[in-house]
């Protein structure tokens, strides 16, 4: 579902919608992704629809203190970026909580810091459009050390 995420982001960046639902489903179904993962994409699609433009940073400062769940499922480094977006004023802590719940939603034992910041990038582009995060997108692809990715090799695959 993940890739198809990306996928989607790298074909849709200078968009301003999505083609209909049953439209897209053939052409990610045409490009080779599996029905399950598609359907899971258009619902996580759907959520991402739930984001309102009046989400966007408010400036007003907050503090987030996680649950234990949360501390043991989300990687630290995911964590101080969305502190790090709240911070800098790009992400209000409504956006902030949309994708703590959505990164809590994966079945991933441990969410990592790219999947935290794919998703973040994600929302970001929703709320402020993709020219407002054309720069963010080099951190995110970025991605892990530079030793080695923390998703042990985790790319997109590209169709």
């Amino acid at each position: 579902m993940f890739d198809i995420l990306l996928y989607l982001y790298d074909t849709y960046l200078f968009s301003d919608h999505f083609p209909a639902p049953e439209q897209l489903s053939r052409k990610l179904s045409a490009a080779g992704f599996e029905d399950d993962d598609i359907g899971a994409a258009l619902n996580w699609l759907a959520a991402l629809d739930t984001l309102a433009p009046d989400d966007v940073a408010d400036g007003v400062p907050s503090l987030r203190c996680y649950s234990d769940t949360e501390v043991s499922r989300l990687a630290t480094e995911g964590r101080g970026f969305l502190t790090f977006l709240e911070g800098s004023g790009l992400l209000s802590a409504q956006a902030r909580e949309w994708v703590i719940d959505q990164a809590m939603a994966l079945e991933d034992t441990e969410v990592s810091a790219d999947r935290i910041k794919w998703i973040a990038l994600l929302a970001l582009w929703k709320l402020n459009g993709a020219g407002d995060v054309l720069w963010l997108e080099d951190l995110v692809r970025g991605g892990g050390d530079e030793g080695g990715d923390e998703d042990g090799g985790w790319q997109p695959t590209l169709h």
